[in-house]
């Protein structure tokens, strides 16, 4: 006579709930490290690189460190935990923080890249926060737990931006010196946090046995929630990178280009307390229609002026857009793989959306110094309007369960 395994106890969604709140702590100070990066990487790219158009080069390698590190991440905490990775992103954000100061008083462009790339590999691990929160929860809970998650990137909305506006010039002539080093501080502080993470087991005799990796990526559900995914993330990344270099070209200052980002971040993290119910309420791919159509409709507001309002008009609603489509692209994942498959799947869906973002963040250096602010705003439209109607489809699409 067999004995099926215990269930995770969950009271409810007691456990997910602690760790929704936990991790939405965490995230809102490792979100520093993003802030820091995305506010200061093409200023500080521009006056250490040879070039202009390598400007964007150190918010690629952080890009390109966030891609490379998602699927090992992934990996590890299947075989060690999630709790133990979280720890090792920690210290990766310390170091980047530590040599990003290190390669400013060395006026080193090489150790500037390489401290944003290991910012990067801790922004891995900090992507993956949304997935642990979700792992825990109960189907009708998931894309809460998400949403909760996220929403603790608001706290980062300030928490960034005002590291950079504080310490900018406390260590001049080294500008931005003081910043690295609040943002070590800060991803030290996010190690005492994540190490109170509950990791809960997945139970594979629950739905039925891992399928090959190869049969979920052929889903047509899961390759739209990729593709709306990376359309939300890759269009963000591109314009948000963009959009301080463009800002100081237009003789904007430091501090407003900064506010703008933080608003940004705010537009990003701020919805996340209702997006959940806007899903349950509506559906995750309406949900991720409506977002899509807002990155369109920022990349009109900002072809419709150069004044310091449009910028901020246009950044808020890029945040906001990027918020409803990746969170409601990130919820269609959890309904394509079961337990047994969830690290597997969860990393090879930040694997091809990052890889593809640092696509977008090299190119988006290129296309400012060379076509301009409105060549960028114009690749927008296109894309997040044909993700869209791919969302559409699968209002029409007929859902199968995952043990069919």
């Amino acid at each position: 006579m067999s004995v099926a395994a215990p269930a995770i106890p969950h009271d409810g969604d007691a456990i997910a709930r602690r760790n929704a709140l936990l991790l939405a702590f965490a995230g809102a100070l490792g979100g520093a490290n993003a802030s820091v990066v995305f506010a200061t990487g093409s200023l500080i790219g521009r006056a250490l690189g040879s070039d202009p158009e390598y400007a964007t080069v150190p918010i690629t390698a952080f890009v390109v460190g966030t891609a490379l590190a998602t699927y090992p991440a992934a990996a590890m905490a299947r075989r060690f935990g999630r709790r133990n990775v979280f720890m090792a992103g920690n210290v990766a954000g310390a170091w980047a923080g530590i040599l990003g100061a290190l390669s400013l008083y060395l006026a080193s462009f090489e150790l500037y890249c390489f401290a944003t790339f290991l910012a990067g590999v801790y922004q891995a691990v900090i992507v993956s926060y949304r997935f642990a929160a979700a792992d825990s929860a109960t189907p009708r809970f998931r894309a809460t737990a998400i949403a909760w998650v996220l929403g603790g990137g608001l706290a980062a909305a300030f928490i960034g931006p005002q590291l950079v506006i504080f310490t900018k010039e406390i260590t001049l002539p080294y500008l931005f010196l003081a910043t690295y080093l609040a943002q070590a501080a800060v991803a030290i502080a996010a190690m005492f946090v994540t190490g109170r993470f509950i990791d809960t087991p997945a139970h594979h005799d629950a739905d039925g046995p891992a399928r090959p990796l190869r049969q979920i990526a052929m889903m047509p559900r899961f390759i739209i929630a990729v593709l709306c995914g990376t359309a939300a993330q890759g269009l963000m990344n591109m314009v948000m990178t963009s959009a301080p270099l463009a800002m100081a070209m237009c003789g904007h200052s430091v501090t407003d280009s900064t506010l703008g980002i933080q608003w940004h971040i705010v537009g990003m993290y701020g919805p996340s307390f209702f997006t959940g119910g806007l899903i349950a309420r509506y559906g995750k791919e309406r949900i991720v229609i409506l977002g899509l159509i807002l990155l369109a409709a920022c990349a009109v507001v900002n072809l419709s002026g150069l004044t310091v309002g449009y910028f901020w008009v246009g950044l808020t609603m890029l945040g906001l857009g990027w918020n409803f489509a990746f969170i409601g692209a990130s919820a269609i994942v959890t309904d394509c793989h079961r337990a047994s498959e969830r690290n597997r799947v969860q990393g090879l869906n930040d694997t091809l959306i990052f890889s593809t973002t640092a696509v977008g963040s090299y190119l988006s250096g290129h296309l400012l110094a060379v076509f301009g602010w409105a060549s960028i705003n114009y690749v927008v439209i296109p894309i997040a309007l044909v993700c869209a109607v791919a969302a559409a489809g699968l209002l029409f699409a007929p859902r199968r369960p995952l043990r069919a």
